[in-house]
């Protein structure tokens, strides 16, 4: 995908990238008792497709990937509707 003349000026607005990678409901003493360090765990895994929104608007889908210690997430399909 490439910047065209009527994007061009449109490009370097930030915007916040959102991507979810799961839900899952605990307890309020649960969330009480979080704190630097701990760790909640997901239902999904690698590999697993999440939606990926660009202010609050569908931008395109991908998949979870595991590098090292660091969790990303693979662009699969960008949605390229007007």
């Amino acid at each position: 995908m490439t910047i065209g003349e009527e994007t061009a000026l449109l490009a370097d607005i930030p915007l916040y990238l959102e991507v979810e990678l799961d839900r899952r409901m605990i307890t309020a003493r649960e969330i009480l008792e979080l704190e630097a360090g701990s760790v909640v765990k997901l239902t999904r895994s690698a590999g697993e497709n999440v939606v990926i929104l660009a202010g609050g608007a569908f931008i395109g889908s991908g998949e979870i990937v595991i590098i090292e210690e660091t969790v990303g997430v693979r662009i699969t399909d960008v949605n390229e509707e007007d």
